[in-house]
């Protein structure tokens, strides 16, 4: 387990909730563990305020009996990717080759959030079901609980996070095992994500830039802007985030790379509590910044609580896009009936009228009427399901015009891992005397 980003332990301010000596104790006690496992502080983050003993406890235990599972119960469609070479992240590779593969296909990667695995993620998402229709590869990285026991990729882990080592390495080694063993395109690889997974895609994006073709971050961050739990926590929340310029260099010197730069889709709720949507917008700047473009959106359109904005290279090619949408919580954002529809409703998989997945193929231009027509044959079931009278006032933007805004208007070696989350858990109340 690495050691905690911290050197010692803060000074306590009179009127902090920290001043409670063993209370603090035991939260300096649990940062290792912590540092490895965000999210189980997350319901505490709305005011980021330390929660009380009791709190604490409730979570920890919580924590010990394993996390919770966010995957659908049903068959998997994924078979192990088991031999990929090099494994320094310790991570689980899945692939889906869908019957309508075609002969170059393009490859998306996916990469789920906290909580979730790579088969409950894709049922949720509906991954393999676009791969039906439009022929591409899938590859799922999968986070271990012996990582991270909320199941969340480490993106905000320097040993993690960097070009060469960590979780990162394993992912990029995954997807060149797939590349050589299936004729992939190399030129069409993409990589997406949810959450911690989305941050994750960020740090893909940022240290394997002359990999990918594109990528789409849902609800998630941007790359660097925090190392160890307490800063990725301030992020989460929306505070201290870094300017554009900033967001900028923490890419330029991942890698020596100098373009070009793949192209980014954004997605992000407004009523979203666990990852603020300000992050979205740094993601725009951290990417408007390499592609070197303003921040105002050449294109814009709006449908009932969704809006899209798009932004265009000197070339006129779309680069990077923003979906928003307005009071949707945490999580990806579903279309589950009707035309353009996949996807399963669920924790953190959110019905609101727009299939994202749909979306983000489009955006990439993955999209082929005849491999559809072809998936319908495979899939006779999702062919048959009705399209309702009404759209719930969202509509796709396949094939409509944007408007232009006004004038005036982003072989597998583990790594060794320390002791047991339930040793340090328990080594830690028992330090604060709060357990024999």
């Amino acid at each position: 387990m690495r050691k905690a980003a911290r050197s010692g332990p803060a000074k306590l301010k009179t009127d902090s909730p920290c001043n409670n000596p063993v209370r603090h104790h035991l939260m300096l006690q649990c940062s290792k563990m912590v540092e490895r496992s965000y999210p189980v502080l997350a319901p505490f983050q709305q005011g980021y305020a330390m929660p009380t003993i009791s709190e604490t406890i409730a979570h920890l235990a919580a924590l010990r009996k394993g996390p919770a599972s966010g995957a659908f119960q049903g068959h998997s469609r994924l078979r192990e990717l088991s031999q990929f070479g090099e494994n320094p992240g310790a991570l689980r590779a899945h692939l889906y080759l869908p019957p309508t593969l075609s002969k170059h296909p393009a490859l998306v990667v996916v990469l789920h959030g906290c909580t979730q695995n790579a088969a409950g993620y894709d049922m949720g998402a509906g991954w393999s079901e676009m791969a039906d229709r439009h022929g591409f590869a899938l590859l799922f990285p999968e986070q271990q609980a012996s990582n991270n026991p909320n199941l969340c990729f480490n993106w905000f882990s320097k040993e993690d996070s960097r070009r060469g080592a960590g979780e990162a390495q394993s992912i990029r080694n995954m997807i060149a095992a797939v590349v050589a063993r299936h004729n992939i395109d190399a030129a069409r690889i993409y990589v997406t994500g949810l959450s911690a997974g989305g941050a994750m895609t960020a740090v893909m994006l940022a240290t394997y830039p002359e990999v990918f073709a594109g990528g789409a971050v849902v609800a998630g961050l941007p790359y660097g802007s925090a190392y160890g739990v307490p800063q990725a926590l301030e992020r989460m929340r929306g505070q201290n985030m870094p300017e554009r310029s900033e967001l900028e260099m923490l890419v330029r010197q991942a890698t020596s790379h100098a373009g070009p730069w793949p192209t980014l889709s954004v997605w992000h709720g407004s009523g979203d509590a666990t990852v603020a949507d300000l992050n979205a917008t740094a993601l725009l700047r951290q990417c408007g910044a390499l592609h070197d473009i303003g921040e105002t959106p050449d294109l814009s359109e709006s449908t009932g609580s969704h809006t899209r904005r798009v932004w265009l290279d000197r070339h006129g090619r779309p680069v990077m896009e923003d979906h928003r949408i307005a009071g949707m919580g945490h999580g990806t954002p579903l279309k589950t009936s009707g035309k353009d529809a996949c996807g399963r409703a669920g924790a953190f998989m959110l019905e609101v009228g727009v299939s994202s997945s749909h979306q983000i193929c489009s955006f990439w231009g993955l999209l082929d009427d005849h491999q559809e027509a072809r998936a319908a044959e495979h899939s006779p079931d999702r062919a048959r399901i009705p399209e309702p009278a009404e759209m719930n006032g969202l509509m796709v933007y396949e094939g409509r015009r944007l408007q232009p805004i006004p004038p005036s208007e982003p072989g597998q070696s583990g790594r060794t891992r320390e002791a047991g989350v339930r040793k340090v858990i328990e080594d830690a109340l028992r330090a604060a005397g709060l357990m024999p």
